[in-house]
Formats: C-alpha cells, sequence, structure tokens
C-alpha cells in the first residue's frame, strides 16, 4: 500500500499554497486560483515553470536552484508551525501495521522537506519511502509507483494507492495501481474516495476497498 503525503496524510496544501503565492509574487505576479491549482501535486520544477509563465519571465541558469533554495526555506518555516497528520489517519496506519501490511510514502516533495512531514505521521508505520527527487521522473509521471511496486516486490496492479491531487493519481493509475482518490474529481482509471473512511476503518475494510476499486477499473 502506498500514501501520498501532502494532502493525503497531512494537510500541508494550503502551506504549499502560501509558498506557492509568495514565489509567483517573487516573480512579479500573483498566481489566479486557477494557475495555484496547475502546481498542486507537482514537483518544484512544475511549480517554479506555472509561476514564471504566468508572470512572463524567462528563466535563466541558476534561477532554478536560487528560487527552488527560496520555496523550501520558506516550506521549512512554515512547516515549523502546527502541523498535525489528518483525521483517523495515525490510527488507521497503526491498524494497518498491526495487521502486517507493508506501507510505503510516496511524494513529490524532495526528501530534505519529506523526512520532516515523515516524521510528523508516524515513520514507524512504513516500510520505506520514495520522494520527488528520487526518481527520474516525478508525478504526474507512473516512475515514483513503479519504483515503490519493486521495493515491495508486487506488482503494481496488486498495489493500493491513496492520493488526493491530479498529478499523484494520474501517475499512480498510469503505473498500473488500484488508486482510491481523496479528491472531487478524478482521472480515468480512479475510484473516488471519501477520507472520512479513514475514520474507524482497520485491514479488512481495506481489503473490501480495494476488491470494489479493482473490480470498477476492470
Amino acid at each position: 500500500m502506498f500514501w501520498d503525503m501532502d494532502g493525503t496524510m497531512v494537510d500541508t496544501e494550503p502551506l504549499w499554497g502560501i509558498a506557492t503565492y509568495e514565489l509567483s509574487e517573487l516573480l512579479g505576479r500573483r498566481l489566479s486560483a486557477e494557475k495555484r491549482e496547475e502546481t498542486v501535486g507537482g514537483a518544484f520544477a512544475n511549480t517554479l515553470r506555472v509561476c514564471a509563465e504566468w508572470a512572463g519571465v524567462e528563466l535563466v541558469d541558476g534561477d532554478y536552484d536560487r528560487y527552488r533554495s527560496w520555496m523550501y526555506q520558506r516550506m521549512g518555516e512554515l512547516l515549523a508551525g502546527d502541523v498535525e497528520p489528518n483525521p483517523g489517519v495515525r490510527d488507521f496506519l497503526a491498524s494497518l501495521k498491526g495487521a502486517g501490511m507493508r506501507m510505503l510514502v510516496t511524494t513529490n516533495t524532495e526528501r530534505e522537506l519529506a523526512d520532516y512531514c515523515i516524521d510528523i505521521v508516524g515513520r514507524e508505520f512504513f516500510v520505506d519511502s520514495v520522494t520527488g527527487d528520487e526518481v527520474a521522473q516525478p508525478k504526474p509521471a507512473p516512475d515514483m509507483y513503479l519504483r515503490a511496486a519493486e521495493i515491495v516486490g508486487e506488482d503494481p496492479v496488486d498495489c493500493l494507492v491513496f492520493e488526493d491531487s491530479w498529478a499523484g493519481m494520474s501517475a499512480a493509475a498510469t503505473a498500473g495501481c488500484v488508486v482510491l482518490g481523496l479528491a472531487e474529481e478524478v482521472p480515468e482509471g480512479v475510484v473516488r474516495f471519501d477520507p472520512a473512511e479513514f475514520v474507524g476503518a482497520d485491514a479488512h475494510d481495506v481489503s473490501a476497498w480495494f476488491s470494489a476499486a479493482r473490480d470498477r477499473i476492470k
């Protein structure tokens, strides 16, 4: 079982939103809400591209590293506040671990910031993690999920994924995983899922969700 992090297990998306809007202002033009949506769940390279294009700025050598350094420093400041796992997540993870389920974190956030959030959720629940800077292409490419399946020695079709962003859901579906999408709108091949169901759920529920989702996307 593979878990996205930002938005899925911990409510950091509003913080990424703050930093992204500030980045766009740094580049000269604040993103609209619609353009901000194009950055959700994506890698920093995508965020910078969207912000630069919106501001009409042509990036030059050195800009990526400079803006990335700024963004990650800003996110570090924002994450230093009160950040908690989403409701029901920790109890659910503890139940699954107790049932012997192998779980990985699969996040586009780079290792530098990802470890902080993984610790907030509970590193002890996971056998491993894959971050955006550890694959050739981050989400929406399928690389991260193919790598996660390789780590646990399973075929992607036998792996269940929880994702909330369009980029993440698309990546997992393209990899061939069974995907439960924690969003109002989901891509083709993804089954919409209400995250409120995490509260009080256990391994038996997961088996039922997996079977029902796999049947729907066949």
